[in-house]
């Protein structure tokens, strides 16, 4: 038992200092000119479009605590002839809307809800925008990757735009079913941060992955890869996800991203073509 005890120490230690080697490898890399340029040009551009839908969602969630346009429609009948009368108003405030706007302290609560929630929605809507956009980006850094690290090892993509955007709405889809079937789980307390969370990480993982992998290696190959590291692989994509929970930190850090774990399937890569 001891000796498979010592064994199972040493690669730990070694799966450690290789991780934290090819962390800091990945921020290198991310420091360069290039790769600055691929994080700060798309994604300034993502972010002003993603802060002003936010304001402009906001502003009318707002408006709308304010007043309220109603509509009724009523058909009677007199002497067997049906008469239509249709009635519509705007009610500038219901009593309660009303209480809670004419004082300070409520009218701020009411207000902070409103951005709160509508900054909720605008973070998630923003990883997801940025997912896609990443797609775009994800070629041109692995190439650069290649190039400074990984001469030898040559791309053998299997990705293809119709296969691609077959697989986002796949995902899309599927994203959305596990939003609406983990609806029951919201409203329990610590559970519900995991229900909220889980559907925007599978879109997150299955996107990244597939983006970088079909860039470098052959189905077969990502299959085996999948298989042997699906655990790795799966740790990483869920810290970067929480790292995206940060605002900001998507627009600026997607780049990281492909970095680093485009060293782990170069890598990998490697390892299956030596055998």
């Amino acid at each position: 038992m001891m000796p498979n005890d010592d064994n199972s120490s040493k690669d730990t230690t070694a799966f450690a200092i290789d991780e934290k080697n090819l962390f800091i490898l990945s921020i290198r890399d991310f420091l360069t000119l290039k790769m600055l340029k691929y994080a700060i040009l798309p994604f300034v551009i993502t972010i002003v479009l993603m802060y002003i839908l936010f304001f402009v969602m906001a502003g009318i969630g707002l408006e709308h605590l304010g007043s309220m346009d109603i509509q009724s429609t009523q058909t009677t009948m007199q002497n067997g002839i049906p008469h239509t009368e249709s009635f519509s108003a705007r009610i500038e405030a219901l009593p309660a809307v009303e209480f809670l706007m004419n004082y300070a302290i409520t009218s701020w609560i009411a207000t902070f809800l409103v951005y709160a929630i509508g900054g909720f929605f605008t973070l998630y809507a923003s990883i997801f925008v940025a997912i896609i956009v990443l797609g775009f980006l994800t070629p041109f850094v692995l190439k650069e990757l290649q190039r400074r690290h990984y001469p030898d090892i040559e791309l053998k993509g299997h990705s293809n735009f119709l296969g691609a955007i077959f697989l986002l709405l796949k995902w899309s889809f599927i994203m959305l079913v596990l939003f609406l079937l983990m609806i029951p789980l919201y409203f329990i307390p610590l559970v519900n941060i995991i229900a909220l969370n889980f559907p925007l990480y599978y879109f997150f993982h299955k996107m990244l992955t597939y983006d970088i992998s079909s860039n470098i290696c052959t189905k077969d190959e990502e299959k085996k890869i999948r298989f042997f590291s699906a655990n790795t692989i799966r740790l990483k994509t869920l810290a970067l996800y929480l790292v995206s929970l940060i605002p900001f930190a998507i627009f600026f850090g997607a780049i990281f991203y492909v970095i680093y774990l485009g060293h782990t399937y170069f890598i990998e890569t490697k390892k299956l073509r030596q055998l």
